[in-house]
């Protein structure tokens, strides 16, 4: 069997151990028998189990963005625009159905439990696409709105998909069956997502001019020192 075919096969079934069993559940053994290949296979193509799974991370990434990648844009489309291709290409990865599903899974573990082994992907990935949502929101607010408050609206926001794919067994269990099947499908709830946040941001602002005004006095406060 060629290299590269052995190097493969172990981190496919790496992706899959990890996303069942989360990586201190994980062991060589059992990545090496699900690969087919001798647990020392491990230390040779990767050196050892925290590069293994640097390493199945990341595929799982790649793998995400190359079946759902984000639409390209240019410069001038409206933020409301960007706001849907966001929501809509996030809800897709998180929902979408597939025969790889490791790779969906292990990144969710890392969104609800990160691991001191995958704080690079949190630095390298999640951080870069919160940044892109964040950027968005502010040109949504009004004019000065403090960094910490696009957050909080972006949190919600990724809060929302994260929650349809966790509490995705709660929320058809609690969902008649023919409305789940007409009204539940990944466009549609990433639909109902932008549809909520933009009536939030616009229709009825979450955060008028007069409240920006007021948390960016709240800011200055508190990191004014305190007089002695």
């Amino acid at each position: 069997m060629p290299t590269e075919d052995a190097r493969t096969r172990l981190l496919h079934a790496a992706g899959e151990v990890f996303a069942e069993l989360g990586y201190r559940g994980a062991t060589v053994r059992e990545i090496s028998t699900r690969a087919g290949v001798n647990p020392a296979s491990v230390n040779y193509y990767f050196r050892d189990k925290e590069s293994l799974y640097f390493e199945a991370v990341d595929l799982a990434r790649q793998l995400r963005a190359e079946r759902f990648p984000f639409p390209e844009r240019s410069a001038d489309t409206p933020p409301e625009v960007r706001l849907r291709d966001f929501v809509t290409t996030m809800v897709h990865r998180m929902l979408e159905e597939e025969r790889a599903a490791w790779n969906t899974q292990l990144m969710l573990r890392e969104i609800l439990q990160p691991t001191e082994a995958c704080q690079r992907l949190v630095k390298d990935y999640f951080e870069p696409q919160f940044q892109i949502l964040t950027g968005i929101i502010r040109q949504l607010l009004p004019a000065g709105a403090p960094d910490h408050v696009c957050r909080k609206i972006g949190f919600s926001i990724v809060g929302q998909c994260v929650y349809y794919r966790v509490g995705r067994q709660a929320v058809q269990l609690m969902t008649p069956e023919g409305e789940w099947r007409k009204y539940f499908q990944v466009d549609q709830i990433a639909d109902h997502i932008v549809r909520i946040a933009l009536a939030a941001l616009h229709d009825q602002p979450a955060y008028t001019p007069q409240d920006i005004r007021q948390l960016n006095t709240e800011s200055v406060e508190l990191t004014r020192p305190e007089k002695v």
